[in-house]
Parts: structure tokens; sequence; C-alpha cells
């Protein structure tokens, strides 16, 4: 059975730090493509970031580009979020996510992904 999960949202000041880990159990994280979502009260859950298996390349929403950084860490078996600057903007709920097949590049779209996380909350206040 496989199970996602995301830890360290909370709340943050604008500006400040924050750094989310996503463990999974199930299944492996180094043969799929992993993406990180947000989902903004009253808005649609919007892929933030994702990272590819088959060449470990990376993308970026342009609203987190320079600021966000997603890194695979092999030691906790774990897909990490590195948020800096974060902006009130940043506040939501952020999912991990699996694409099973993984047979291309990591996709920012929603329905290219199989499993997902219950989600974290961050709150950034200004």
């Amino acid at each position: 059975q496989v199970q996602l999960v995301e830890s360290g949202g909370g709340l943050v000041q604008a500006g400040g730090s924050l750094r989310l880990s996503c463990a999974g159990s199930g299944f492996t994280p180094d043969f799929h493509n992993i993406g990180w979502f947000r989902q903004a009260p009253g808005k649609q859950r919007e892929g933030i970031s994702c990272t590819s298996v088959r060449d470990n390349s990376t993308w970026y929403a342009d609203s987190v580009k320079g600021r966000f950084s997603i890194s695979r860490e092999y030691a906790k078996n774990t897909v990490d979020l590195q948020m800096n600057r974060v902006k009130s903007e940043d506040t939501g709920v952020y999912y991990c996510a699996v694409d099973r097949e993984s047979t291309s590049r990591c996709s920012p779209e929603v329905d290219a992904y199989d499993w997902w996380g219950q989600g974290t909350q961050v709150t950034v206040s200004s």
C-alpha cells in the first residue's frame, strides 16, 4: 500500500524559510517523478516544483523560481522542498505526489500524478 506523508509545514513570517519533506512507503521514490503542489484558499491546486527520475532534472513555477528548491534526500528517503524568502502568496496546503509510471520528464499537471499525500499547511504572516 502506497502512502505519502508531508511534514514541515507551519507558520512563518514573510521573508523567512521553511523546509517541507515528503516521505513515502510502499514504493521507492528513486524510481519515480515526484511533484510538489499547493492549494491556496479558494484556488485550484497548482504545481510548483517537480523532479524527474530519468535525468534528475527539476522544474519550478515562475512564482517560486529562485526561492524554492526541490531535492531528493537519499539518506532520509524523502523529497524535500526548501522554501526561502517566503511571501504571503505562498500560503496554502502543500502536497507531494508521485507519478507511478514516470516514463517522461516530470509534469506540473495534477493529472500526471497517481499517489498523493494528505498535505501540510503553510501559513505566511506579513
